[in-house]
Order: structure tokens, then C-alpha cells, then sequence
């Protein structure tokens, strides 16, 4: 019988090393072809409408069923996580989305591409939930807004690569070409994440308190590569959380902030950002100029990101939430006003920036820090499900918007977002930085651990 596991506390005390890294890699290059395969969305969305092989209205039906697939993935794989582990879901989801993307370029009409659009959307809805929180789970106290910030880089950088790829091969290959690189590079790293290990603190968790102890003894072996460890900082041994915790104080308002924050980023992306190209066509421009202005804008995605990974651990996630939504806000306003060609892609880089300062930090940092282990995926799965839930009708009312009141019916409704945003979370919201996983239990004396900071 091996000892008792302390798994929290032995994880937030290692030394970043090898282990950690490789963690990153694996989990974050299949979160790239997540990111990739959502954004191919714009290119191919209106690469599609410029043929004559969808509408307008039906470029909106794909977007929806993207988003009631995410949905469901989303709701589903904070059971299966919880469950049956981190490791058994990744590697589920990532299988489903590969396969679908594929079988997705041989569409013979736009209804079976909207159809297969929709499985694709359960398995991109699951790895956004289980490959931030995984994460989540192996990075110390100290650091870890930084590096999850990072994992929201993989993410993000898959639309500026998105952009570039369509932007060079749409016009030789056509649209179906993306879905083929995308599903393609989905199985790789199927294959590769079978090295992937279970996260401890989930093992121990349920119960599985000698597998717990085992892997962390030779994550701690990989780590100390000979030399003396930190010691442990003893943590109280919390009481474990329930599903139905979630619903009543103290776990409720924390409920409240990342359904309500994750319908507002959801909203900003995918009733804005991936509409670009869309938008840019319908206003006159050729769709290799429309390419390009969304390829230079798409550039504020990773610059936001590593923005919001850099600020996090040092401002904190409050202030840079609150800070990122005023900036979008400013430039939301400025935004529709702009004619100047030049200054266009200018003045939406500068939006486009805080917008992705916010999915790192929303998305990638501050919604799985805010929920115990023992329900950790359901709580941010159920959050994801509300966000991913308002971008099935947000389509229809982006295409009624713009339709009637142009760029600038379409930003008023993205602003008001970010004032409800900014509201909720310096009302409801806790602040995680430089605070172990533990320690956030609201059950628990939120005292700071000076040991690990």
C-alpha cells in the first residue's frame, strides 16, 4: 500500500522543469488545431458565399450548429471529465473533431457540411473544457496564470494561421482544403497524447489515492532529476464539493461570473471576429482583400493572448479583465466610424488586441481556477455550455444587425456586453492570482500562501 497523497501541495512546490513543458506541448498543440478548426470558419464561410455554394442565411446555420455541437460538447465532457478522467476525454474528442473535419471536405452540399459542422462543434466544445483545465491541475500556484495564458496562445494562434492558410491556398484549392489540414493535424496529435498522463489531483479526487501517489512520485523523480525538492506546505484536507454545490452559495456567484463572462467573450468572437471576412465581402471588398485585412487584424490574437498570460499573475485576473473590457469598449466605439482603407485593419487590430487579452485570461485562466477538483469540468462545462449556448441564436441577430444598421449596429451590441461584463466581475468575482487550487475552496479561509508565490 503506497502513502498518502498530498497531491495539490506537492504539485504547487516543484520546480518548473522537462515534465512540465512536454504537459504544455502536448496538451497545447492540440488546443492550436482546436483554435484552427474554429477559425477556419471565416475563410471558409466566405470563400463558400463568393461561389454560390452557401447563402448568407446558411453561412448563419453553420455558425449555429457549430456552436449547439460546442455546446453539447461542452455540457458532456464536464461529466465524462469528472467521471472517467481528464486523459480518457482529451483523447475522445480530439478522435471526434479529426475525423468529422475530414469527412467534412468531401461535402456535397452546404446542408451535409452544416451537418458534419455540428459534430465537429461537440469535439471542439470538449477540448476547449478539458485541455485549459487539465492544465489547470499540473502548473504551480506561482506561475500558473502565466502558462495556461499560454495554452490560450496556442489556441488564438490558429486564427492568424487560419487566415494565412486560407489566404494562400483558398484561391488554388478551394475552401475544403482547410478541413483536411485541420482534421489531419487533429489525429496526429491523437496519436502523440497517448503518452498524455492522468492529472493526480483528479486521481486522488475519486479515490484512486495509490495511482495518485504513484504518478506523483514520478513526476517528482522527472522534476528533482536528483537534486532536493522544496518542501510541502501542508494544506487542510477540504471537504469535497458536490454538483449541487455549485448551485448555492458560495459556489453560486461564481457560477454567475463565468456563464455570464463567457457568453460576452463568446459573443465578441463569433458575432464579430470570425464574421470579418463575411463582413468585409458584403461592404465591396474583393475576398483576397477581405483575406487580408482579416489576416492583419487576426495578428492581436496571439499578441492579446500573451498579453493577458503576461498580466494576470502580475495585475491580477480581476484588474485585467476590467482593463481589456474598457480598451475593447473604446475601440468598439471608434471602430465603425473608420473609412480610411488604412487605417481600417489598424484601428481593428487595436480591438481585436483586448478582445483576446480577454479569451486568455476568461477562457484559459480564470474559469477553471474558480471550481474544486471534485467538479472542476462539470462547473466549467456548464459555464462553456451557457457561453457556447448564445452563440447559436447570436448569428441570426448579427446577420438582422448588420443588415439594418451596418458594422455599427453589430458593435453597439458587443459594447453593451462589455458593460454588463465589467460589472459582474468586479462585483461577483474572486481573485485566484498566486493562490493555490486549495486555497480557493470557498469553504476554505482564502489566506494567501506566501510559500508558493
Amino acid at each position: 500500500m503506497l502513502t498518502s497523497v498530498n497531491s495539490g501541495a506537492r504539485l504547487d512546490r516543484l520546480p518548473i522543469g522537462p515534465f512540465h513543458y512536454r504537459i504544455m506541448w502536448l496538451i497545447g498543440i492540440g488546443m492550436f488545431f482546436d483554435g484552427f478548426d474554429i477559425y477556419i470558419a471565416g475563410t471558409v464561410l466566405g470563400s463558400a458565399i463568393s461561389s454560390g455554394f452557401s447563402t448568407l442565411q446558411q453561412n448563419a446555420l453553420f455558425v449555429s450548429a457549430t456552436f449547439v455541437g460546442m455546446m453539447i460538447g461542452s455540457f458532456m465532457t464536464g461529466f465524462l471529465g469528472d467521471r472517467y478522467g481528464r486523459r480518457f476525454t482529451y483523447q475522445f474528442n480530439l478522435l471526434i473533431f479529426g475525423l468529422a473535419s475530414i469527412a467534412a471536405a468531401f461535402s456535397p452540399s452546404m446542408t451535409v457540411l452544416i451537418l458534419l459542422r455540428f459534430i465537429i462543434g461537440v469535439g471542439l466544445g470538449a477540448e476547449n473544457v478539458v485541455g485549459y483545465s487539465t492544465m489547470t491541475e499540473f502548473v504551480p500556484a506561482r506561475s500558473r496564470g502565466r502558462w495556461l495564458g499560454l495554452m490560450a496562445v496556442f489556441v488564438v494562434t490558429g486564427l492568424p494561421i487560419a487566415s494565412l492558410t486560407g489566404y494562400v491556398l483558398i484561391p488554388i484549392f478551394g475552401w475544403r482544403v482547410m478541413f483536411i489540414i485541420g482534421g489531419i493535424g487533429a489525429l496526429i496529435v491523437w496519436y502523440l497524447r497517448k503518452n498524455l498522463p492522468e492529472s493526480p489531483r483528479w486521481l486522488e479526487s475519486v479515490g484512486r489515492r495509490d495511482e495518485a501517489e504513484e504518478l506523483i512520485q514520478s513526476i517528482e523523480a522527472e522534476t528533482a532529476r536528483g537534486a532536493a525538492l522544496p518542501p510541502v506546505v501542508p494544506v487542510v484536507t477540504p471537504i469535497p464539493a458536490t454538483l449541487a454545490a455549485l448551485f448555492s452559495p458560495p459556489l453560486l456567484p461564481r457560477m454567475i461570473v463565468g456563464c455570464v463572462t463567457l457568453i460576452v467573450i463568446n459573443t465578441l468572437l463569433y458575432g464579430f471576429v470570425t464574421w470579418l471576412p463575411t463582413f468585409f465581402i458584403k461592404q465591396g471588398l474583393s475576398i483576397a482583400t477581405s483575406f487580408g485585412y482579416t489576416l492583419l487584424m487576426g495578428l492581436g490574437a496571439p499578441i492579446g493572448s500573451a498579453i493577458g498570460a503576461l498580466t494576470s499573475d502580475n495585475w491580477g485576473r480581476k484588474p485585467t479583465i476590467v482593463g481589456a473590457s474598457c480598451v475593447a469598449i473604446l475601440f468598439g466605439i471608434i471602430y465603425p466610424f473608420i473609412k480610411d482603407p488604412i487605417l481600417l485593419p489598424v484601428v481593428g487590430f487595436a480591438l481585436t488586441v483586448p478582445i483576446y487579452v480577454l479569451v486568455a485570461v476568461l477562457f484559459g485562466i480564470y474559469i477553471p481556477e474558480l471550481f474544486p477538483t471534485e467538479v472542476r469540468l462539470r462547473a466549467s462545462g456548464i459555464c462553456n455550455t451557457f457561453g457556447r449556448g448564445a452563440t447559436i441564436v447570436t448569428p441570426f441577430i448579427v446577420v438582422s444587425l448588420f443588415q439594418s444598421a451596418g458594422i455599427g449596429g453589430v458593435l453597439a451590441l458587443m459594447v453593451g456586453l462589455l458593460f454588463v461584463q465589467i460589472i459582474v466581475v468586479a462585483v461577483l468575482g474572486v481573485e485566484p492570482r498566486q493562490r493555490a487550487l486549495e486555497e480557493l475552496r470557498p469553504e476554505q479561509d482564502p489566506v494567501p500562501r506566501s510559500a508558493i508565490a
